[in-house]
């Protein structure tokens, strides 16, 4: 059942490779796998738990067994519930990231409904494609190391429904997006989750991960932006902006748009502060963010007709969440969850750390990985598997071992390497980070599409940026 894991999930990711030819929404496999691989887990647990170092532990510290007991029947009697546990667990974790990305897309259409992106579509006159792949790429990378990038790549791809109306163009600007939105969270605390775990965890400071990837990230942006600069040419034409006559009656005031958009953009900028004050999870500042914005739409259009009223408020907005979406992303979390659960990212990590030693080497293939699984599991392996070496341990090394173990104190180079490649080795795939699943929700992007119009662009930057630190960082 252990192997059947491994390839109920290939099985499940070929579908949703396949989505298009297939003709099957990537949704319902992606909820099939996650179903059947934890009921594989399940129907496996006799041999899956009996080589579970986490399994045990549980056993010792909630049961107080001693060595000599009989495996088995332990885990007929514990192991069901050990599972259930984990489940629980993850789904708490996964519903946190469902409810921070249902409130944004929410603010973000509710800003839309306004109107409010014109403040920024307004100021961009250029239709030259190169000089708005720079601009929106810019934006992108910035805000995304404000926000995160699972929000910015949200606004962005309604930004760029206003200013490029051609499908597959705005498809070709939606995969910068991510490899932007990528490469901005990865040089920011809480601009990229596993970013933010590792400051969370102490392994990384503020000012220090700021200063040493910035660059690395930037390149990591800069290279295809160039390529693109000599390669791509002509203008985009823009969508037609076409109103119906009771809604040129009704419009939105410039005060509302404006209001609208500005306090749109402060409560999502409020997050990360919400979550530095409180220490609360960054949905709860989204939620609060939703409902300070629901009640000042409700202020503001409580005198007008109810049919307008409705577009304009969270609840007609609501009904324009994209929930096919969410499914998805819910489903890929829980599969990689249980792939997590049961060993198998663990026992990766450690087959990368014997086979290949070189800190940099093994930075580089886990961001390559978590283009394929997610890459919290991934950087949740890394944490566990390599303990944070503080001075005076380190003075207790050999002088062989020195060398080595230097690069696991507090802002070493493994712990800012590891920031860098886990936040932007995502790219290389559409479903390898969470901002190319929002945005491959939204926008239908097909994978095959992006795997063959987008991936070497990301590799491309990402090696670029990796090779930057490992020269002039490292």
């Amino acid at each position: 059942m252990y192997t059947l894991m491994v390839v109920i999930f290939i099985l499940g990711y070929i579908m949703i490779a396949f989505e298009h030819p297939l003709k099957i929404d990537k949704a319902a496999p992606a909820l099939l796998i996650a179903v059947l691989g934890w009921t594989a887990y399940v129907i496996g647990m006799d041999s899956i738990l009996a080589n579970s170092s986490e399994f045990l532990a549980y056993v010792d510290q909630n049961f107080g067994l001693t060595s000599n007991y009989d495996l088995k029947a332990v885990i007929a009697e514990h192991g069901n519930h050990f599972i259930v546990h984990e489940l629980a667990h993850h789904l708490t974790h996964h519903s946190e990231i469902i409810f921070f990305l249902l409130g944004a897309m929410t603010i973000v259409e509710l800003i839309d409904a306004h109107e409010g992106f014109a403040v920024i579509t307004d100021k961009i006159k250029t239709t030259n494609k190169v000089k708005l792949l720079w601009i929106v790429c810019i934006l992108t990378f910035f805000f995304s190391a404000a926000l995160d990038n699972l929000t910015t790549s949200i606004v962005m791809i309604s930004l760029l429904r206003k200013l490029v109306k051609d499908k597959k163009e705005r498809w070709f600007f939606a995969g910068l997006v991510i490899i932007a939105a990528n490469a901005g969270g990865a040089w920011s605390p809480i601009g990229d989750v596993t970013t933010t775990m590792l400051w969370i965890g102490t392994q990384i400071t503020t000012v220090n991960i700021i200063t040493e990837l910035f660059v690395p990230s930037m390149i990591c942006i800069l290279v295809p932006l160039i390529y693109l600069s000599f390669t791509q040419k002509g203008e985009v034409e823009r969508p037609l902006m076409t109103k119906e006559t009771e809604h040129m009656r009704n419009k939105t005031t410039s005060f509302e748009r404006n209001l609208i958009f500005f306090l749109g953009l402060a409560l999502l900028l409020f997050v990360p502060v919400f979550k530095t004050i409180t220490h609360l999870p960054p949905y709860m500042g989204m939620m609060f963010g939703l409902g300070v914005l629901w009640v000042v739409t409700e202020v503001i259009h409580r005198s007008k007709n109810h049919e307008l009223k409705s577009e304009l408020s969270v609840i007609g907005v609501l009904r324009k969440i994209d929930i096919v979406s969410v499914l998805f992303f819910l489903g890929i979390l829980i599969a990689i969850s249980s792939l997590q659960s049961a060993g198998h990212l663990t026992s990766m990590a450690k087959i990368l750390d014997e086979q290949i030693g070189n800190i940099y080497a093994v930075n580089v293939v886990i961001g390559l990985l978590s283009a394929i699984v997610d890459n919290v599991p991934l950087v949740a392996a890394s944490m566990g598997m390599y303990p944070i070496v503080s001075p005076e341990m380190l003075q207790a090394f050999s002088a062989d071992d020195f060398e080595y173990y230097q690069h696991f104190l507090q802002d070493g180079n493994f712990w800012e390497f590891l920031a860098y490649c886990a936040g932007t080795g995502g790219s290389a795939l559409i479903i390898g980070s969470a901002a190319g699943v929002a945005v491959m929700g939204m926008e239908r992007i097909d994978f095959i599409w992006y795997l063959k119009k987008m991936s070497l662009f990301a590799i491309a930057g990402y090696l670029a940026g990796a090779a930057y630190y490992i020269l002039a960082v490292a």
